[in-house]
């Protein structure tokens, strides 16, 4: 199937239509794995499943985006892939803790009991997903994310937040990213103090730990006293990470009316914006403070955090020249010889690496269409 992207656009109502007509049909029809459940991880460039054992964040990433794309508009199947996707991951991935298992087999047989942060953020964020699609589902919906959000508790860092018990890097910004995403999906959803509260949290760790005053810079890993971790690893700075932070701080912000979060996210997206490549107008995979490249190689999901922040950061009249540039350098990794699917990883000379397209990415994708339609 040849790919129908249009060549090159900026326009955010061109983007919208690729999702529709062939990246959400592709991904239900091929992604699905009707034979076990759940969806397929990756699927080669010609369209078959790689038979890669699956990731519970994959399949709570592809719940929560078909709950987007009804939510959005869409009429094809979202409910039933939804629920297909739902019913694999509550059924095969919950721990007896109450945690949910970070990977199973292909046939849904567990594979790795470690339970991450950052998996938990994704169960909870397509949760609220579902709940905000389907109302019938979401009492069912809130008791879960409940249950899971006390389960959590056993995974507190002893000062604040939340450690990653498995894994080089125990103390990191990203795992607590997006457990400020879920935290606002859930407020937004239902106003529950509680999750105001872990909100509240999540966004002072980032504004007195995570980003350093300085430089306006946010770091990826950290010690125990949450200071930045030694050596390169603490000086890390990945510009896709600042543009969602941007996002969501400036969604924080706006709710909670927290005029620090507001401006952090201004400099955020400054910051972010010293890591798009001026060769080729790609947003790179990392650099230091001082904006010296560290991997000139340039991944998709960087570029559809950058419309999120442009877009976010922008006036409605604003709207549609801000997110242009992001746009069209996302364009290239969607312009595919499958239709619907994507290039994952570009080189600093601008060829796309011939790999599998991860299903992971459709959870960005869905995100920033959907911010840059915003009115």
């Amino acid at each position: 199937m040849p790919s129908t992207l249009p060549h090159p656009s900026s326009d955010a109502s061109a983007l919208r239509d690729w999702l529709f007509d062939s990246a959400l049909p592709a991904w239900w029809t091929l992604g699905a794995d009707t034979a076990h459940g759940g969806f397929h991880e990756t699927l080669t460039p010609g369209g078959a499943p790689t038979g890669a054992r699956k990731r519970i964040r994959v399949q709570a990433r592809q719940a929560f985006s078909y709950a987007t794309a009804g939510l959005m508009g869409w009429e094809g199947p979202w409910k039933r892939a939804m629920e297909h996707g739902m019913d694999f991951l509550l059924t095969r991935y919950r721990r007896a803790d109450g945690l949910y298992r970070t990977l199973v087999e292909i046939n849904g047989a567990p594979a790795d009991e470690a339970a991450f942060v950052y998996d938990q953020a994704f169960v909870l964020l397509a949760l609220a997903a579902a709940a905000q699609a389907v109302p019938g589902m979401a009492n069912d919906c809130a008791a879960r994310a409940a249950d899971l959000r006390s389960a959590l508790q056993a995974l507190r860092h002893p000062i604040a937040g939340f450690r990653e018990g498995a894994g080089p890097h125990p103390q990191q910004s990203n795992a607590h990213m997006h457990m400020l995403e879920a935290s606002l999906a859930w407020a937004e959803t239902t106003g529950e103090p509680a999750w105001e509260q872990l909100a509240d949290e999540i966004a002072e760790l980032a504004l007195a730990r995570f980003i350093q005053p300085r430089t306006g810079a946010l770091l990826e890993f950290f010690d125990e006293e949450w200071r930045p971790a030694p050596g390169a690893d603490g000086a890390r700075v990945e510009p896709g990470h600042q543009f969602e932070w941007a996002w969501l701080l400036t969604r924080y912000g706006a709710r909670r009316s927290d005029a620090r979060a507001s401006q952090a996210a201004v400099r955020l997206l400054a910051m972010g914006e010293r890591g798009v490549d001026p060769r080729n107008g790609v947003a790179t995979d990392a650099i230091t403070e001082e904006s010296t490249p560290v991997e000139a190689t340039a991944r998709l999901w960087p570029q559809t955090e950058w419309v999120k922040a442009r877009a976010i950061l922008s006036s409605d009249a604003e709207r549609a020249g801000a997110v242009g540039a992001p746009i069209q350098a996302l364009q290239g990794y969607l312009d595919h010889p499958t239709r619907g699917l994507w290039w994952d990883r570009r080189l600093a000379d601008g060829r796309f690496v011939t790999e599998a397209s991860p299903a992971s990415s459709l959870y960005h994708i869905i995100c920033a269409v959907q911010e840059a339609g915003r009115a």
